[in-house]
């Protein structure tokens, strides 16, 4: 008896482990890797060549991307787990805002940071709770569903902001609970880190998560199934909003202050950053390690623009062609993995 042996396109044998090596590198994950460790490497060597032109390795650049980062990529979480659903949420920069005005009024209020920090974590998931019961009760699009309660949450904010900005000071043990640091790690970016830990079980080791991918992917084949899709996505839009609230809070207490313009474009750029990470736009497919490096590709490509002092609207072209690039490069990367 003789074992099939499989063959690559010029006809020389290939082995199993090759074969999944193949496999991983025809991923948008494994692209995204990539480019992402090549662009650190020449920072981190443009930083010891230039340490005085080129300021990436100091100490306050790295404790500023590392407070930086987490803000978008914890929106993004909420965002790439709806997104594999294959449905869209534009209402989290506008939920992110609320939830810093929230926070600080209920505090200023007099209600205990612990009570208010539930409150609006509460009200983050009551909003994707509406916005995932319009999509799925109604059948419009969560595109335009989302869009209108954007709009809706926004001009609450606008209601609440009458009187300006809004201060927010904790107690010192509450606020270095979300702005201490831990070994010299900053606190925001080890709730990133929790935060994506979590979704990653979520994800790929729960059945809420295979249930979300198969939704994704074929919505018709998971009701065939058995899978209530509505509850799936339901679920997913409420993940969203939480995300988003949780966000805010984090910004706000690092900041100590809520102003009306804190979440404006935050949803398309975490759209962006899910994108950049190998998620695909129809559904159905995606990592939260995708995310995670989405979300530091984002911010450290502009961390270098802003480092070399280049005008503020190339960081808007930079997203603008970012985004475009990776939905090009996901799609041929999709063709040649399904051959």
């Amino acid at each position: 008896m003789t074992a099939n042996v499989a063959v690559d396109t010029a006809g020389v044998p290939t082995s199993s482990r090759t074969r999944r090596w193949q496999r991983v590198l025809r991923e948008p994950i494994a692209s995204i890797c990539l480019l992402f460790i090549a662009l650190q490497l020449i920072c981190i060597a443009a930083g010891l060549l230039f340490p005085d032109d080129f300021r990436y390795l100091s100490a306050s650049n790295i404790g500023l991307l590392q407070r930086a980062i987490p803000i978008i990529g914890i929106v993004a979480l909420g965002v790439g787990l709806l997104m594999i659903t294959g449905e869209y949420d534009l209402s989290v920069g506008s939920v992110y805002t609320l939830a810093g005005y929230c926070m600080a009024l209920l505090y200023g209020a007099g209600v205990p940071p612990l009570a208010a920090l539930f409150a609006t974590m509460l009200l983050g998931v009551a909003i994707g709770v509406a916005n995932g019961l319009v999509t799925v009760k109604t059948a419009i699009p969560s595109f335009i569903a989302t869009m209108g309660s954007m709009l809706v949450v926004r001009g609450l904010v606008r209601w609440l902001s009458e009187a300006g900005a809004v201060s927010f000071r904790p107690d010192p043990a509450f606020a270095r609970v979300f702005t201490g640091s831990v070994f010299g790690i900053e606190a925001p970016f080890l709730w990133f880190l929790l935060l994506a830990g979590l979704s990653a079980l979520l994800l790929h080791r729960s059945k809420l998560g295979n249930h979300m991918v198969l939704v994704g992917g074929s919505e018709k084949t998971a009701r065939a199934v058995g899978i209530d899709t509505h509850k799936v996505k339901i679920a997913a839009f409420a993940l969203s909003g939480l995300a988003a609230a949780l966000a805010g809070i984090l910004s706000v207490t690092r900041v100590g202050t809520a102003t009306p313009a804190q979440g404006l474009g935050m949803e398309l750029r975490a759209i962006a950053v899910c994108v950049i990470g190998g998620l695909f736009l129809s559904g159905g497919r995606g990592t939260v390690l995708g995310i995670v490096v989405g979300a530091c590709l984002l911010y450290m490509v502009e961390d270098v623009l802003l480092l070399l002092r280049a005008p503020g609207f190339y960081l808007d072209v930079f997203v603008g062609a970012i985004l475009v690039i990776a939905v090009i490069a996901n799609t041929s990367l999709a063709r040649r993995s399904a051959r």
